[in-house]
């Protein structure tokens, strides 16, 4: 299996099932990105890790199949939001943890995605999200499976923000510099073009 002797197996959730507003309601997923969707840049950093790797989609099921060993959607119409992705990513994933990224991460590197993993790891029982500066990433996190129902809890009782979520459940951070081009957001077309000289 492709996975790093190191490092327990986790599970991996590649958030693309959101509305896409601020890219004109396109799915951001398959938007393209150095000639390649951005989804595809994501799939290819993860894979290494996972031979569990989830997509959580609402559209463009099919395209989407190829890049995922799993596809998930969310139970409520209209799109919910990302909390909605993270519980069903939590319920499919077949082992202990669960990496979370949103697919408009592309400069996101294999350094990073390691410190996120073996930091999780050692910390066992809390979700692990990133932060740089005083700011939260909560889409960027490493979530224990067993957290599953206080998910569940949390959104029955009107809960959608994953952060919120997650500090209350006394999350961990992983700081990471201001201003970190690595969790660059590419998450509108002009953002899009300003990163397209950049090497992936």
């Amino acid at each position: 299996m492709p996975l790093h002797s190191q490092l327990p197996p986790c599970s991996v959730l590649l958030l693309a099932g959101g509305r896409g507003q601020r890219m004109g309601g396109q799915d951001k997923g398959l938007i393209e990105w150095q000639s390649e969707p951005l989804v595809a840049h994501l799939q290819r950093k993860v894979r290494p890790l996972t031979d569990d790797l989830i997509i959580s989609c609402n559209r463009n099921r099919e395209r989407y199949a190829v890049y995922a060993d799993q596809l998930v959607m969310d139970d409520e119409g209209d799109f919910p939001g990302p909390l909605a992705g993270i519980r069903a990513g939590l319920k499919a994933a077949r082992y202990s943890h669960l990496l979370v990224l949103p697919c408009d991460v592309p400069r996101i590197d294999q350094a990073l995605l390691q410190a996120m993993l073996v930091t999780a790891f050692e910390q066992r029982e809390k979700p692990l999200m990133l932060r740089h500066g005083d700011h939260w990433e909560p889409l960027l996190c490493v979530i224990p499976v067993a957290l599953s129902p206080a998910f569940e809890t949390a959104w029955y009782a009107g809960e959608r923000s994953p952060g919120r979520v997650m500090r209350n459940l006394d999350a961990t951070a992983l700081q990471c510099p201001d201003n970190d081009p690595r969790l660059a957001n590419l998450n509108t077309p002009e953002l899009l073009h300003l990163h397209n000289t950049v090497s992936d």
